[in-house]
């Protein structure tokens, strides 16, 4: 119920903002604004938002080597299914990856899948960070003094979020470094707890331990460089489909005006409302494109086609992948039992050594 509930608020929340971003537009300029646009440009950049799902997969099979072997394929159908429902539902459709996976390669365990996700969205925050944080060195704003100042606040919030940047790589660095003794300091901790927060404990040492296998590849120079390679081949394929949809629409913006475009849609993305961030992807964008001069009716044109190539897309390999999988309510549910017979085992097994070291000593 309370699933639902939130849904239905996030849609209430996605409708006022789509209202508020289209009150006052002019939309027979919107209409025609996009109606000028050149759809072959507009089709390139579709076609090219389509190879970044199969980078992703490449990179998502870097992240799960270390704990588990993965087919490529899978981890092809689980990126498009989980972005299709990105699209279809928002943020929250994320789970979907991390779930689907496991029901279509039984190698890998839905607690390595929702744990490599979690560190491949470390890599998309720092590389989206890093791109518009250093892009702020080159860029120049348009205007006059009131721009001047503007741009000011936005570079130093982009200072501060990449030293936080750099910051949480460190942390999770010196987490990796000395992870075992965290985890050993936390079983022993939990040796004369109650079976309750023994059993919570044991949850959260396994989750620990998922964390620091797929953090190997921040220590293996290998496998780092590979992620961080297809992490820099990702965004660079993201930037250049950008700069098409802004070409499309006759915009003169190289580089510098393009990632500062993604910067600010990036921002807006964020935002858990279905349709892949709806209303709020479109009022960032827009804003930020307005920053750079250009009309309102145009900017929230550009905007409306941005959204629908930056998110749309999945839904062409996604829905066959979907419907072509035996995906049942049954399925998950043996699939979740399954993992916590395996996390009772280890719990057990775990116990057992301690006792067994207790009573040697």
């Amino acid at each position: 119920m309370r699933r639902y509930l939130k849904f239905i608020i996030l849609t209430l929340v996605a409708a006022a903002v789509l209202w508020w971003f289209g009150r006052g537009l002019d939309w027979a300029s919107v209409r025609a604004a996009i109606g000028r646009s050149d759809w072959r440009l507009i089709a390139l950049a579709i076609l090219i938002v389509w190879t970044t799902y199969f980078v992703r997969a490449l990179r998502w099979r870097a992240l799960l080597a270390p704990l588990t072997e993965s087919s490529l394929r899978e981890l092809f159908a689980a990126t498009t299914v989980g972005f299709s429902a990105v699209f279809l539902i928002g943020r929250t459709g994320e789970v979907v990856r991390p779930t689907f996976l496991p029901l279509r390669d039984p190698r890998v365990r839905p607690s390595a899948a929702f744990v490599t996700i979690g560190v491949e969205r470390i890599y998309d925050m720092v590389a989206v960070v890093v791109l518009f944080a250093v892009n702020l060195i080159w860029f120049r704003p348009p205007g006059g003094s009131d721009a001047v100042a503007a741009y000011a606040r936005v570079r130093e919030a982009g200072v501060v979020l990449l030293v936080a940047a750099a910051a949480g790589i460190f942390a999770l660095l010196i987490f990796r470094r000395y992870s075992r003794q965290v985890i050993e300091w936390c079983e022993a901790k939990l040796t004369r707890a109650p079976r309750l927060l023994k059993r919570a404990g044991g949850l959260l040492t396994h989750l620990l331990e998922q964390v620091a296998g797929a953090l190997g590849v921040l220590v293996s120079a290998r496998a780092l460089a590979l992620t961080v390679g297809l992490t820099a081949l990702l965004w660079g394929i993201i930037a250049v489909a950008n700069w098409l949809v802004l070409r499309a629409f006759g915009l003169p913006f190289g580089a510098t005006e393009t990632l500062f475009v993604l910067g600010w849609a990036l921002v807006g993305s964020l935002v858990p409302t279905p349709g892949g961030a709806a209303g709020a992807f479109h009022a960032a964008t827009a804003a930020g494109l307005i920053f750079l001069g250009i009309p309102r009716d145009e900017a929230a044109a550009i905007s409306i086609v941005l959204h629908l190539v930056v998110f749309a897309p999945a839904l062409v390999f996604g829905l066959y992948y979907f419907l072509q999988s035996d995906v049942s309510l049954e399925r998950l549910r043996n699939l979740a039992s399954s993992d916590a017979r395996d996390e009772q085992r280890r719990d057990e097994t775990g116990a057992t050594l301690a006792r067994r070291a207790s009573a040697q000593t």
